[in-house]
């Protein structure tokens, strides 16, 4: 079986990629950016939008009527998962230890052998590697979990996270585990590091927010398990869902003029208003939706803090914001009051908002393809305008 690009082979398993290495400034807003992606939410329970084919869905997005002009949308939507559901790509799973992989880990690559998974405890800011874990049919290995893996199968799995970004370690050790599998976007990293005094195996993921990278953590996250096969079908269940999403919101969207598009990362209480860039996945998002992304035009690597001048300048007919961080501001209206750069904007002339949950919106992995689902319903097929 060939090796993925960006990998090599060790003891006869796959290594992680080890190509990408934020910088400490990205890191922080990354970190930033799904502070407040915890969700109230039961695991369990559902939420509100879909992908065609997926139990309970809405209707596929070839069938909805699209806006005639959606530049001359007037109001704000809500993008929303009906379904949080993450079905195995081939069932239940058992690992096939040992395997060794390469952990990314601050001080440099070191190589890793996983010979016990059954207590595991998967770490990141967005919920991607848990999430990974279920796609591949490892749910019933997850024993603690950070507060953004919200899926049915992890409802009485302990969160040992404090706000999103902070390990609770006397949590982690309470547990027991005998793995952790994180990509250092929850710290301290150096106390990540020392679980392993305890005993505990710790692998650091290199993990890239994008589809595409969503695809590649299947298999790197598949192969601390032992389960490359299984990590190949997952990858390629990803990209092929995301292609076929993106052709369908390509016929959605028509001849239409594309929408030009910011992602604006908001937290109120802390005055925080970052404009996010290529980097950080918001790109990537934005054209797969079909948009103008302003963010490679205006040359915003990572982000970009929002001054009037930069926000005049962009001038976005379409903003994607968290939806907790749009509350935080209190809604569109009292953003536009507070902010009369935004105002001036098309978007801000419009009200044109399409908010999501913050878990979900800037998540990739196995419901990559259901985001963008839901976002698509938002932009070019939203309800009545307001």
């Amino acid at each position: 079986m060939r090796t993925p690009r960006g990998t090599r082979a060790l003891s006869g398993t796959r290594a992680l990629s080890g190509t990408r290495t934020l910088g400490a400034a990205v890191m922080t807003v990354a970190l930033l950016a799904t502070a407040a992606c915890g969700s109230s939410a039961s695991p369990d329970a559902a939420s509100n939008s879909a992908t065609p084919g997926a139990s309970g869905s809405r209707a596929p997005l070839n069938s909805l009527t699209p806006l005639p002009d959606p530049l001359a949308f007037h109001g704000p939507s809500t993008a929303k998962l009906t379904d949080r559901a993450i079905d195995p790509v081939a069932g239940p799973q058992q690992p096939k230890l040992p395997a060794t992989v390469v952990s990314h880990d601050r001080s440099g690559d070191r190589d890793v052998t996983i010979t016990d998974a059954t207590r595991v405890v998967p770490l990141d800011i967005a919920g991607s590697i848990a999430g990974t874990m279920a796609g591949l049919g490892l749910t019933n290995r997850i024993v603690g979990r950070d507060v953004a893996s919200v899926f049915p199968g992890v409802s009485n799995v302990p969160v040992v996270t404090q706000d999103s970004v902070s390990i609770n370690a006397e949590a982690v050790l309470n547990l027991k585990p005998t793995l952790v599998v994180t990509d250092g976007t929850i710290g301290p990293r150096d106390v990540i590091e020392q679980f392993r005094d305890a005993g505990i195996t710790v692998v650091f993921l290199d993990n890239t927010p994008s589809f595409t990278g969503a695809a590649q953590l299947a298999r790197d996250v598949a192969a601390v398990f032992g389960l490359s096969e299984v990590g190949g079908k997952l990858a390629t269940k990803i990209t092929a869902d995301v292609d076929a999403t993106t052709t369908a919101i390509a016929r959605l969207r028509g001849q239409t003029k594309p929408l030009r598009m910011v992602f604006l990362y908001l937290r109120g209480s802390a005055g925080i208003y970052y404009l996010f860039g290529q980097q950080n996945g918001a790109s990537d998002l934005i054209d797969h939706l079909g948009g103008f992304d302003v963010a490679t035009e205006q040359r915003w690597h990572a982000y970009f803090p929002m001054t009037d001048e930069a926000m005049v300048k962009a001038n976005p007919d379409l903003i994607l914001v968290m939806t907790d961080g749009l509350a935080s501001v209190g809604g569109v209206d009292k953003l536009l009051r507070s902010k009369p750069a935004i105002a001036l904007t098309n978007a801000g002339k419009h009200r044109r908002f399409v908010d999501m949950a913050d878990g979900d919106i800037l998540s990739f992995g196995p419901r990559s393809a259901q985001v963008l689902d839901a976002l698509a319903r938002a932009v070019y097929a939203p309800g009545p305008p307001s």
